[in-house]
């Protein structure tokens, strides 16, 4: 174990664990409200992990959607992970077997926390790693949390699902925050809009998606060129 990486992941993590915890503490309390044990709500975290969805999920649980719909909005909602990754191939190749659970636990905390570290640390492929494995158990810590909490509460929890939402929009002042870091925000900002407007509200998010992807990527070469 890298043990100075594992200090690196932990204080770049910190930041995830104060909106994770809350966030599937959240979920944990909606699967609960309808009417789902605790460690239903933790298999679904275990396999799904993808809190957006995981989100819509209790929802389309409660009303009985069939395995196919269920699939395909996964696929839909979750696609721009795909495109996270495309950012990090090669660190993810050369991380040889740690590569399939890296793909697989990219989320976009992970990838705005990847984004931040520098290229010429030598321990950023063990920090990516690190802080994939923290995230996960920051999810899964408070879904089981907000389940068995939930199972308790007396009160109505509608609206608690904006917290997901609020955390997009802390996620995007942190980065704003950070000049060398706007130029992600504004392109997928305007391409996202663009898109929007030509496509609709209904189908914007895949072309949007991967127009952002394709101009990041010939962007970033584009820069590592002139360097």
């Amino acid at each position: 174990m890298n043990k100075r990486a594992l200090k690196k992941a932990l204080k770049q993590s910190i930041p995830i664990l104060c909106s994770y915890v809350f966030i599937s503490m959240a979920y944990g309390m909606l699967m609960a409200e309808n009417g789902y044990p605790w460690y239903v709500a933790l298999l679904a975290s275990v396999i799904v992990y993808t809190g957006a969805f995981q989100f819509v999920l209790v929802s389309l649980l409660a009303g009985g959607a069939s395995l196919g719909l269920v699939a395909v909005t996964a696929l839909l909602m979750n696609s721009r992970q795909t495109f996270y990754s495309l950012s990090f191939v090669s660190d993810f190749r050369a991380m040889g077997r740690r590569m399939p659970y890296m793909v697989y636990t990219m989320t976009d905390e992970s990838f705005a926390v990847n984004c931040s570290l520098e290229c010429d640390d030598p321990d950023r492929q063990d920090v990516m790693f690190y802080v994939a494995i923290l995230c996960r158990i920051y999810w899964l810590l408070g879904t089981v949390l907000g389940a068995v909490v939930g199972q308790s509460l007396p009160f109505d929890l509608t609206g608690i699902d904006f917290c997901m939402t609020a955390l997009f929009v802390i996620l995007l002042m942190d980065q704003w925050a950070h000049p060398e870091r706007r130029k992600p925000a504004l392109v997928g900002g305007g391409i996202a809009m663009i898109c929007l407007l030509i496509f609709g509200s209904g189908s914007f998010m895949l072309p949007a998606l991967l127009i952002t992807s394709a101009v990041l990527v010939i962007l970033n070469r584009w820069e590592v060129k002139q360097a």
